[in-house]
């Protein structure tokens, strides 16, 4: 039964937990990289169909995760629902898992969340129920404050994804992911741990493939490579084309370079609007 909220797990770990402070800081990280990574003519709005973007606390990935959340901000006149997709860290699933909540909560207020119909759960068996698999999980609740930030009003449907297919995953954004109104956003970081040099020649390798919107990517790559190779599938179902908007790791903003992890954001557009 969908009831309740899925209240915040990590608001004052990951990003702030006061309001006010929470808001400043992602027009921040906005403003920053409107500066850094600027838009431009080639990017149109009305193609961006999908991102890829990081999730980590906002001091590591929150500079290229706002360089992704730009772009969606400028769809914000015809964007209602997003589909949020991102790997389980705590409790593992096979298949894509729904909260069962009716709205996701952060400091920034609510965001109503769709339910599963029946008749998708009677077509797609892999569409799985889990309070559990959300409560404590971060991939998907750092994405919702960026979200409320850049967009105006929105339905959210979030899908924690693990022990999976890409095909699989692909044949439910066919499903799901519907009309010009949805936005869908794939959560993941990049290579884990590596020393600075290795892992930025790493993570050059999987954003090849990324770019390639080839579904080969390994856990060892991408943390969120269930999700992330079930939007590169369907990418290529759709014929999207990725464009890089940034990548960067932890040695880049406030780690040690001795043991880093990637982040990158990544736009997936329909041709006529992809960047030459």
């Amino acid at each position: 039964m969908t009831t309740g909220v899925r209240v915040p797990a990590v608001a004052g770990l990951f990003y702030d937990d006061d309001p006010g402070a929470l808001q400043e800081s992602l027009d921040r990280l906005l403003s920053e990289a409107r500066s850094r990574v600027p838009l431009t003519p080639a990017e149109e709005p009305a193609r961006l169909r999908a991102l890829l973007a990081p999730h980590a606390g906002y001091v590591y990935s929150g500079p290229t995760a706002a360089a992704g959340y730009l772009r969606v901000g400028r769809c914000r006149e015809r964007i209602s629902r997003v589909v949020l997709l991102g790997p389980v860290h705590r409790v593992p699933v096979r298949g894509l898992a729904h909260p069962e909540v009716q709205a996701f909560a952060t400091p920034l207020g609510e965001v109503p969340v769709e339910p599963v119909p029946a008749a998708l759960r009677t077509a797609f068996p892999q569409l799985l129920d889990s309070r559990l698999a959300h409560a404590q999980e971060h991939s998907l609740e750092v994405h919702v404050p960026f979200l409320q930030r850049v967009l105006t009003s929105f339905t959210l449907l979030p899908l924690v994804v693990g022990g999976i297919d890409a095909d699989s995953v692909a044949d439910v954004l066919d499903a799901v992911v519907g009309d010009d109104a949805t936005m869908l956003v794939v959560s993941s970081d990049l290579s884990h741990y590596l020393p600075y040099d290795e892992a930025v020649r790493v993570d050059a390798g999987t954003l090849a493939q990324v770019e390639a919107l080839d579904p080969s990517i390994r856990a060892e790559q991408a943390c969120g490579a269930a999700p992330l190779t079930g939007v590169l599938a369907w990418a290529r179902r759709h014929g999207l084309v990725p464009r890089l908007v940034e990548a960067c790791n932890s040695g880049d903003t406030a780690g040690d370079r001795r043991r880093v992890v990637g982040y990158a954001s990544v736009t997936f557009s329909d041709p006529d609007g992809a960047a030459p």
